[in-house]
């Protein structure tokens, strides 16, 4: 069964049908061009396969499609190096990428999850630390191995034992879980959400 409804009856569709939109994997919502937040997608607005790129900025005519864009597909905050880290998924940073991507997400609430590859707590934890990188799309989600590579920026941010989740928002750690404590950790990122 397919429904189908005119412009008249649905705002959205009216919308749809008069906005000019670039390949969805160009939309940028940010205001600056320094650090553009880009939505990916291998689709057009025809339907088409569409590798091309273009920036795109929202206005009142288009800014409830802009929302629309937002609610439906994630987001990747791009640092100055090209580092990427997508909403919906954890990605793995290290002593050079990390602050750089901190820095470019701008107001978004962080979590890292500092970590190393024999911790016991640490390989428990994972699997749901990935399941809340996909419940909130508004939260980025990192990782960092406490590796000797990683040493200097673990100890910049003050580790002491693992796993330990270091809680950011506008370049500051806010918050901080240690263990493989699950319950705290959701409370402390619905605390840092919702400030």
């Amino acid at each position: 069964m397919q429904l189908e409804c005119s412009p008249s009856q649905n705002p959205i569709m009216a919308l749809l049908q008069s906005a000019t939109l670039p390949p969805l994997r160009s939309i940028c919502c940010s205001t600056s061009s320094k650090h553009p937040i880009t939505y990916p997608s291998s689709i057009s607005s025809s339907g088409s396969s569409s590798s091309s790129s273009s920036s795109w900025a929202p206005n009142k005519k288009n800014a409830a499609l802009v929302g629309l864009v937002r609610r439906k597909t994630a987001f990747a905050v791009r640092s100055s190096l090209d580092t990427a880290a997508t909403v919906g998924q954890v990605t793995e940073v290290d002593k050079d990428t990390f602050w750089p991507i901190v820095n470019a997400a701008g107001d978004k609430t962080i979590v890292l999850d500092m970590y190393t590859q024999w911790c016991g707590p640490c390989k428990i934890i994972a699997p749901k630390y990935v399941e809340l990188s996909q419940k909130y799309d508004d939260v980025i989600f990192l990782k960092l191995d406490c590796n000797q590579e990683n040493k200097p920026l673990a100890k910049e941010l003050g580790i002491r034992v693992v796993p330990t989740f270091k809680i950011l928002k506008h370049d500051k750690v806010v918050k901080e879980v240690t263990g493989a404590k699950f319950d705290d950790l959701v409370a402390a990122i619905e605390t840092v959400r919702t400030s």
